[in-house]
């Protein structure tokens, strides 16, 4: 007998509860893809509920039997059969809210959400409300009971620290009530299905049969049946007057894209995974046939709007082709609603072509201005999505409309003036994606040749810094004579060499290197491009002439890309800015780890010295985790919470941190810029994280580094050998080395199988990469299930949106240092390598 009520978080857990997660069932395993995607959903029902009081989102059912243990009296016990993943992942939420509401001074609050969601705390012993599996419960015990070890480095750990990072940064001190709407959109907003089964059936069973799941359809599948099955007789002429000739334009994935991109033009809300639902619910609507064949001939005729933006070559209008290829090569979806919007009214006849180039050159000037100024990705999502409901909302002149609306608010279309500044103080090189900086830079120099077209090899060039990364004797000496005798030449370097006005394309990125200007000046003056012929023009480059061309490109940038609206545009308060993502940042690092200021300041693309300025003059999380480059704690550390004077370096110890006598934390423990930057998911380069943070003065400790390192190639070193005699599949199984990864090759240059070790998280990984292909990604990703299936086993698929690499893999808890333990790990990474090279050339 099983009954099946429509519920909310709250209702859930309420009461007198606990709610236990069977052994048979997963460890706790959401990664930060789905731990976005609920707090993208969580903030955006917060919004919503402002205006709407009874708007809820669904997010699944869960499944729920009888525990054995069920008694008449005190705790209600049940097993949950299904569901366990997002019922441990909203508790840790609800964690991660107390605890920063304790932090904040909101204690009345704090004791509410405990004893309300958390733990039954008027029941002897306590007891927490969710009891995960046996792995799990130590982590999430820590967590529930705020131990020094909560936050740790397992999955649950992960999760914890997303959210209170998220907390963090979303706190708005001049709303007093923005996380009280927050706490209501995840225990009144959030709906779900509770189906309970009584004591009599078999828990086990019902979850195989939950999960037993064959080859599903698409949602763009689902759609076009739901549409052809209300077609009646006339289906099958519509199907192929229509739908086939749609189809021969867009794959399965683009058709999915095709009918979200309709949907979010009537809801800036709607998210991807939602589209069925969505686009059913509105279909339901149609009444007649002629009305169903209506709307597959407009999604007909918006698919060739999306055709067009996908193969911008096919657009016969030499302007628009210009910049809708310009939007493409770009390489960010992001801008594809905004798009939609801008050519469907074009192709209705409600905006001229003149309009429509217009509209695309403020959207690419948006996205250019961002990059310079450095907010290449804050909130630009959310940002085009309301984009599209201005543009729509309007019967005004499509250019004129989007340019108002990007220039009003906190929307980071950068100005004139900030242009300026930003162009001889901002690090240029570590902004945005790898791609985007040097389109920038190809398309300043096809401004230098207004009246003729050039073809540049863009594959071919790259990046270069005139004035070296690394400053070598000779070069020293040169740079030196720009500045005083007192002069800090290392801080002076850092500030300049990454800056608009030293960056270049090239050819011939190694031949250049850490040449001094004088050669350098010969090879640039040969170069084909004209930016290349006007830095040779110089006899010396320094500050002064970094600074001078800066100046320069920004004023080109300016006249090349037009900015915001002035007359209505407000200055954003970037302080505050810089400040949440720094608390952001930092509330990411776990107990029992440490970082330093310099390697925080990396990832916010900022100093060192205006960080701890803020770190010292603002609350924020784990603050006192943040020591000195060597590892120490800064002597100018205060607690800014009233009357407290703990000693930092106990309160660290507590977590599990480990000093040496004089006073400096283990580097063992230390996180670093990548790790940081990873946790937080920002979109910062791996290049030049590597690149800066050889410019910090943290001082590793080669004793137990080396211990590692040694570690790491002796494991490689056994399972190449392994390899080489038990897997005939793959041809080269190379040398390992000393770090944490290797690498195995299967003939296609696009991607590579990559066996990994962690030794702080304990796990082993394998899976396969690919570098700087989401078209090859997405085809994949399309083909998941058959993929999956060959294989054998699950994947996690992560498309590291807007960075360098993408991939799938699986992964397994183990110790590789462990000897009792590293031949087992060994002979898994090689049969999981095997299978990979065995299947994926079949995909590729």
């Amino acid at each position: 007998m099983v009954r099946a009520e429509n519920g909310t978080l709250s209702g859930v857990l309420e009461g007198k509860k606990q709610y236990q997660i069977p052994l048979y069932q997963r460890v706790y395993s959401w990664g930060k893809r789905q731990l976005e995607q609920l707090w993208s959903d969580v903030v955006e029902l917060g919004r919503v509920l402002n205006d709407e009081p009874q708007a809820s989102h669904f997010i699944g059912s869960l499944v729920l039997a009888s525990s054995p243990d069920f008694g008449a009296i005190g705790v209600n016990k049940f097993l949950v059969v299904d569901g366990q993943q997002r019922l441990t992942t909203l508790t840790l939420l609800l964690a991660a809210l107390r605890d920063h509401l304790i932090e904040t001074g909101d204690i009345e609050r704090a004791n509410g959400i405990d004893a309300q969601y958390l733990i039954n705390v008027f029941d002897r012993g306590k007891p927490h409300k969710v009891l995960p599996t046996q792995a799990d419960r130590p982590s999430y015990m820590a967590v529930l009971n705020r131990s020094p070890q909560a936050g740790g480095e397992d999955a649950v750990g992960d999760a914890y620290r997303f959210f209170r990072s998220k907390i963090a940064a979303a706190d708005d001190p001049d709303d007093p009530h923005d996380l009280e709407m927050l706490e209501a959109a995840v225990v009144r907003g959030l709906a779900l299905v509770v189906v309970t089964a009584e004591a009599s059936d078999n828990a086990h069973r019902i979850f195989e049969s939950l999960n037993n799941t064959g080859l599903r359809l698409t949602q763009s599948d689902l759609l076009k049946n739901y549409l052809f099955m209300r077609l009646g007789d006339s289906a099958e002429n519509v199907y192929s007057a229509v739908w086939v000739p749609l189809e021969t334009k867009l794959d399965s994935e683009n058709l999915e894209l095709l009918f979200w991109l309709d949907l979010v033009q009537r809801d800036e809300r709607a998210k991807q995974s939602d589209t069925y639902a969505g686009q059913q619910k509105r279909f339901e609507k149609l009444k007649t046939v002629a009305e169903v064949e209506a709307e597959v001939r407009r999604i007909a005729k918006l698919g060739d709007v999306l055709a067009t933006i996908l193969r911008p070559e096919e657009e016969k209008h030499p302007e628009v082709r210009r910049r809708l290829a310009r939007i493409r090569a770009w390489g960010s979806t992001t801008a594809y609603p905004v798009v939609m919007q801008i050519l469907a009214r074009r192709a209705e006849g409600r905006a001229s072509d003149g309009e429509a180039v217009r509209a695309l050159l403020y959207l690419e000037s948006y996205f250019v201005r961002r990059v310079v100024i450095g907010r290449a990705t804050a909130n630009l999502n959310r940002t085009l999505l309301q984009a599209v409901t201005a543009i729509s909302a309007t019967t005004g002149s499509v250019d004129v409309v989007l340019r108002e609306y990007l220039s009003r608010g906190r929307k980071y279309f950068a100005t004139d003036a900030q242009v300026r500044e930003a162009a001889t103080s901002i690090a240029f090189y570590w902004q945005g994606r790898g791609p985007q900086k040097k389109l920038i830079l190809q398309w300043l120099e096809e401004a230098f040749h207004p009246k003729e077209v050039i073809e540049l090899d863009a594959q071919r060039l790259t990046i270069e810094h005139v004035l070296p990364q690394t400053l070598s004797e000779s070069v020293r000496e040169t740079f030196a004579q720009g500045f005083g005798p007192d002069a800090d030449l290392d801080y002076e370097h850092e500030r300049l060499v990454h800056t608009l006005g030293n960056l270049t394309l090239t050819g011939y990125n190694s031949e250049l290197s850490n040449k001094p200007f004088d050669e350098k000046r010969e090879m640039l003056a040969r170069s084909g491009l004209y930016m290349n012929h006007a830095i040779a023009a110089h006899n010396s480059w320094g500050a002064s002439e970094i600074n001078a061309r800066s100046s320069s490109l920004a004023e080109r940038i300016i006249d090349l890309w037009p900015g915001p609206d002035e007359s209505i545009t407000s200055v954003d308060d970037e302080p505050s800015a810089l400040r949440s993502q720094i608390a952001g940042i930092i509330a990411e690092i776990p107990a029992g780890r440490w970082t330093s200021y310099g390697d925080v300041a990396i990832v916010a693309s900022t100093w060192a010295q205006p960080l701890a300025a803020i770190i010292s003059t603002n609350p924020m999380p784990n603050a006192w985790r943040v020591l000195q480059s060597g590892g120490t704690i800064s002597p100018g550390f205060r607690w800014l919470e009233p009357g407290r004077t703990d000693d930092p370096r106990v309160i660290l110890e507590e977590e599990g941190l480990r000093f040496d006598s004089k006073g400096h934390a283990d580097p063992v423990q230390f996180m670093s810029a990548e790790e940081l930057a990873a946790a937080a998911g920002l979109d910062v380069d791996e290049d030049v994280l590597v690149a800066r943070r050889g410019k910090t003065k943290h001082q590793v400790q080669a004793g137990s580094k080396t211990l590692l390192k040694d570690a790491q190639l002796a494991f490689f070193e056994r399972l190449r050998d392994y390899g080489r005699e038990n897997a005939a599949g793959i041809k080269s199984w190379p040398r390992g080395g000393r770090q944490h990864w290797y690498d195995v090759r299967i003939g296609d240059p696009r991607g590579r199988i990559s066996l990994t070790v962690n030794s702080q998280k304990k796990v082993v990984s394998a899976g396969f990469w690919i570098d700087d292909d989401q078209v090859l990604f997405a085809k994949l990703f399309a083909q998941r299930e058959r993929l999956e299936a060959e294989l054998g086993f699950a994947l996690v698929w992560d498309d590291k949106p807007g960075r360098k690499s993408s991939g799938f893999g699986i992964t397994r808890p183990g110790d590789f240092m462990d000897e009792e333990q590293s031949q087992e790990l060994v002979r898994w990474l090689v049969t999981k390598a095997e299978s990979f090279g065995r299947v994926l050339p079949k995909f590729l």
